[in-house]
């Protein structure tokens, strides 16, 4: 018998057998049946609890497939910089934060993007010295590949100007040879490893603040990805566990697993989806360059505005040497690739390893995360492997003035989702939260318009790769679960799989398409519980 029916209301299924309904019933969390009220309706008994949805539109409950859950559920508790709109208001935000903080504890912010700020460079240590030089301080920007820190946060961590660029990143120097407080890549892990870290206390608390905010968004499912250096990948774990155990993970989490420890997971025997409904073993993450925001994404071409093509933080055939070992012992790999170059070299490894999987019980696809630029060619060549394309729609429009000014017309390169779903490739959605806002309607309204959200540029940038509402809707849904080879349980409607859904305050599909960044949830359902109720 079904504990609640849902009935009157507009079902956008994902179910080709039955693409549109008006009632579903629910039990013992998952879909028992979906159709008409009537139908539905007459399923019911006097244990059944019943709800009008009034003729609101209703999807399937939404996955990000990338998100830094655990490192932005930490951000939650620090100085926000997302909406600083200049230098100038950085330092305001830092000057209070300082005024806030007791002398010689860390300030610790993320979020700013310097592209989009009329003085239209970047913070410097000289910028937060000014400031305070009591605090520590470390600043990520928004891409999480570069950050800026001061004076006494070099010296604790005993960068001077003899320190060599550690493997992987870049310590940016002045005139002099001095270290100027912005650190690239793996430079940033210099200082962070001397950051107190959270305690597993803090830690649980953190993440459940981050479960209801997810859920008045209408996510039921995150994709949680590894930062480079691996370090959050036990306490993130560990965390999520003592969750689950209390019944208490309010998401469905896909875990990836940091590629530093490849060797420890095979030896352990963990395999890629492993776990309950809750939390799962996902992908082993793997870089292959760095960001384009930071001039360290790999390119064929060099960059405008340095003269240089960035660089490969790891070397290609590492990576083709660790997708071989994970592939043979039953774990998919998720590589970040943002350069054309980065990309055109994935896409050979990934035709040479084109051999079934030696571990037939693992049927997750290998990924690669957000080929923001890549070349035709090699969209035609990745559309014929059984690869995942994870990308974020959201950077499209944010990326906009960073992407001209370092490649100019090689713009046209960036973000091809419509060539990659002609071309075949199964396109799953993200966000890459806390690089930009979780709020899934923000990106469907990027995939759609290729907009800022002020209407610009007019039609759209590169109009032709916009994709219909539909198409966004499915990356965020079915592509997320075939990303993860969850494609049976979860990502449409159907009975049988996962009672998650949503309902939604506009119906998604008739409205102008710049309404839909206003889209508010009324209603997310996981498991058949009603978690968020506007």
């Amino acid at each position: 018998m079904p504990n609640l029916i849902l009935y009157n209301g507009k079902l956008y299924t994902q179910d080709p057998q039955i693409p549109h309904a008006c009632a579903l019933a629910i039990q013992n969390g998952h879909i028992l049946a979906v159709g008409d009220d009537a139908t539905i309706r007459a399923l019911a008994t006097s244990h059944t609890q019943q709800l009008d949805l009034e003729g609101q539109r209703v999807l399937p409950g939404l996955t990000d497939a990338h998100f830094h859950y655990y490192y932005w559920a930490l951000g939650l508790r620090r100085l926000a910089l997302a909406n600083a709109n200049s230098l100038t208001d950085l330092r305001k935000r830092v000057a209070q934060r300082a005024s806030e903080t007791p002398p010689g504890q860390w300030i610790l912010g993320q979020g700013w993007n310097e592209s989009r700020w009329p003085e239209g460079r970047m913070p410097t240590r000289a910028d937060l010295d000014a400031i305070t030089r009591e605090h520590p301080v470390i600043l990520w920007r928004n891409d999480l590949h570069l950050a800026v820190v001061n004076t006494p946060a070099l010296q604790k961590a005993g960068i001077t100007a003899n320190t060599p660029n550690p493997p992987e990143g870049i310590i940016n120097r002045d005139e002099s040879g001095q270290p100027n407080g912005i650190l690239r890549e793996l430079a940033i892990s210099l200082v962070t490893d001397i950051i107190p870290p959270p305690t597993e206390r803090e830690t649980i608390e953190a993440m459940r603040e981050g479960f209801t905010i997810l859920h008045r968004l209408g996510l039921t499912g995150v994709h949680d990805y590894r930062i480079m250096g691996g370090a959050d990948g036990p306490p993130a774990f560990h965390a999520y566990q003592h969750l689950a155990a209390a019944g208490e993970l309010a998401l469905r989490m896909w875990m990836l697993l940091p590629g530093e420890r490849l060797d420890e997971a095979i030896s352990l025997g963990l395999r890629t989806g492993m776990g309950g409904d809750r939390l799962r073993v996902g992908h082993v993450k793997l870089f292959s360059d760095g960001g384009q925001g930071a001039r360290t994404a790999w390119m064929l071409e060099p960059y405008l505005d340095t003269g240089d093509c960035g660089i490969p933080l790891t070397p290609m055939e590492e990576i083709a040497h660790a997708i071989r070992k994970a592939d043979k012992a039953g774990l998919a790999v998720a590589v970040h690739a943002i350069g054309d170059r980065a990309n055109h070299e994935l896409v050979n490894v990934f035709e040479q390893l084109a051999t079934p999987h030696s571990q037939p019980a693992t049927r997750v696809p290998h990924r690669i995360e957000h080929l923001q630029m890549i070349q035709p060619q090699d969209v035609t060549r990745l559309g014929q492997q059984n690869v995942v394309a994870s990308v974020q729609p959201i950077h499209c429009p944010d990326d906009i003035p960073m992407v001209e000014k370092s490649v100019g017309q090689r713009g046209r390169l960036a973000y091809p989702f419509r060539d990659m779903l002609n071309a075949g490739v199964t396109l799953a959605f993200g966000s890459d939260c806390p690089v930009a806002s979780p709020n899934p309607f923000l990106g469907i309204h990027a995939a759609v318009t290729r907009q800022q959200r002020d209407g610009k540029p007019e039609g759209g940038w590169y109009p032709s790769q916009r994709l219909t509402v539909p198409e966004a809707i499915w990356g965020f849904t079915m592509g997320c679960a075939l990303a993860s080879g969850q494609e049976d349980i979860q990502g449409s409607l159907t009975p049988g799989k996962f009672a998650d859904l949503i309902v939604l305050d506009r119906d998604i599909f008739d409205i102008p398409p710049e309404q839909i960044p206003a889209t508010q949830v009324m209603i997310t359902v996981l498991d058949g519980q009603i978690v968020y109720r506007q």
